[in-house]
């Protein structure tokens, strides 16, 4: 059975090697056809404690290492809010 990817933003790294991810999905109301935001929070083992909250990561489904944790953090998709971009401020006539 092929393991489970979601993608998700971090909320909390208050615990040691762990991370809670915030996952959020999309879907249709049953009667009224609006689309509504669903979320859940997973425990993920996150083993150098390298995430921070608002950061968007990739969390991948395993063994169950304690009574929460069943995911792991494999990847950072989108850097957290902390980080600095350079602006091209040249200016075009």
């Amino acid at each position: 059975m092929p393991k489970r990817i979601l993608t998700g933003t971090v909320v909390s790294d208050k615990t040691e090697k762990t991370v809670v991810v915030k996952v959020e999905r999309k879907v249709k109301h049953p009667l009224y056809g609006k689309i509504i935001r669903r979320s859940k929070k997973y425990h993920a083992h996150d083993e150098q404690n390298a995430y921070r909250p608002g950061e968007v990561v990739r969390i991948e489904e395993i063994r169950p290492m304690s009574k929460l944790k069943t995911w792991r953090v494999i990847d950072r998709v989108v850097a957290g809010k902390g980080t600095a971009i350079e602006a091209d401020l040249s200016e075009t006539a």
